[in-house]
């Protein structure tokens, strides 16, 4: 008897410490296992200062390049002015305060001439279609050159908010630009229609204003 009950002790011993084992075993791996919580950004603010449309701005422009970059455009009083000097190749647009959503653009200084007869035309009340057919008469006297290869940097967003730690414009992405004056989908191989996002291909193709559009990749989160 006593031969046994020395049995049934061992038995519940060995029983006990396996089931406790087990359960330490399955709090470790679920602990290490536990996905780990996505950081998300509050720090959103609106874009209501001139130092915050020039930091926005830049956001634009190649990073090693920004320092240098002459910034313009309209600032929080509405009045179109240099925002920034700058003495490199970069010209960058500010966004509009006065308009919804977040437009930035960095662009080569060569460019200032097509796109300041752009804004004048504008301001005269032209609409798109009679902007375009006068510029494009205006470069064919050669009154302005867009030089082949310049390029347009786009950044944009249907939010006009930021992070003032990083400059960031939430939700905007950017897009390019590239001028081929006079080019066409046979000249490059490129086609005339977006086959997919981040594809380039050819719009406004043998015209003034033929250029190589790139746009953003779509976001698979969203």
């Amino acid at each position: 008897m006593k031969h046994i009950l020395t049995v049934i002790i061992l038995t519940a011993l060995l029983i006990s410490c396996n089931s406790s084992d087990k359960t330490n075993t399955t709090a470790q791996n679920s602990e290490t296992t536990k996905p780990t919580p996505t950081k998300t950004n509050n720090n959103f603010t609106a874009i209501d200062s001139d130092e915050a449309l020039i930091a926005t701005a830049l956001m634009a422009a190649p990073e090693a390049s920004r320092v240098n970059c002459k910034v313009i455009g309209y600032n929080m009083a509405g009045e179109f002015v240099t925002l920034k000097e700058g003495d490199n190749e970069f010209i960058v647009l500010a966004d509009d305060p006065k308009k919804n959503g977040f437009s930035a653009a960095c662009y080569h200084k060569d460019l200032e001439p097509f796109m300041a007869r752009g804004r004048a035309l504008k301001a005269e009340g032209k609409k798109h279609q009679d902007i375009f057919d006068i510029r494009e008469e205006e470069m064919k006297a050669g009154k302005f050159t867009i030089p082949n290869g310049a390029t347009l940097h786009i950044y944009s967003g249907p939010k006009a908010e930021y992070d003032p730690e990083t400059a960031k414009v939430d939700d905007a992405k950017l897009r390019y630009v590239v001028y081929l004056p006079w080019a066409t989908a046979a000249s490059t191989g490129l086609p005339e229609a977006p086959v997919a996002s981040n594809h380039p291909w050819i719009m406004n193709p043998g015209t003034h204003r033929a250029h190589i559009m790139i746009s953003p990749l779509a976001d698979d989160n969203k």
